[in-house]
């Protein structure tokens, strides 16, 4: 089996990041990336989703978190599209549900070629650990944007707002593990009627 991995680097004024990816890890993560509340959520995508990361980002943090935030969700997509090549004998599609106390969320994602975004986090709080938490919406915007997927994040219920985004992250990371499986019915088949994803 080839080794699905990719490094990928995005230059721009804004920022400089550098992801390294391991589809069939074992969930090590390493982050430089200055922001520490989604390095904190990142680790989740990691250590749920068993998918090695390591992510490096120097952005205009003096302005604030927003391009990078942004812009490490685009480079993520991008590493992601790299990484899982012609998707033959992938899973393709992903779910979650994962509860934390009080907070419950479901993620469901589909390697379909065609980005699209639904997130209903009706967050109880607008920032967490001087986190502004409408970033997340950028994040996964620029997730999908670059690695082509249908994602759909719901947080049923929370009153906590670090629970709400904790149980996204972690949805997150394990709709992707299932989504980016190989299944061995399917004998390096494309998972998809049409023959092209």
């Amino acid at each position: 089996m080839a080794e699905r991995t990719a490094l990928v680097e995005r230059n721009t004024l804004e920022t400089q990041i550098k992801v390294s990816i391991n589809l069939d890890g074992s969930g090590k993560a390493r982050f430089d990336i200055g922001v520490p509340f989604l390095e904190h959520m990142l680790d989740q995508i990691a250590r749920h989703g068993l998918i090695d990361l390591d992510i490096e980002c120097k952005g205009d943090l003096h302005i604030d978190d927003h391009h990078t935030v942004e812009d490490v969700g685009i480079t993520l997509g991008q590493a992601f599209t790299k990484a899982i090549g012609d998707k033959k004998g992938m899973t393709r599609y992903g779910h979650s549900y994962v509860p934390l106390d009080e907070a419950l969320s479901r993620v469901v994602i589909d390697f379909s070629g065609r980005p699209g975004l639904q997130m209903h986090v009706p967050f109880t709080r607008a920032v967490v650990g001087g986190f502004d938490v409408d970033l997340f919406q950028e994040f996964f915007q620029g997730f999908v944007n670059h690695a082509l997927v249908s994602l759909h994040i719901d947080n049923l219920r929370g009153t906590n707002t670090h629970h709400q985004i904790e149980t996204v992250f972690k949805a997150f990371g394990r709709a992707l593990r299932m989504a980016v499986e190989l299944d061995p019915r399917m004998a390096g088949q494309m998972p998809s009627t049409k023959g092209v994803l």
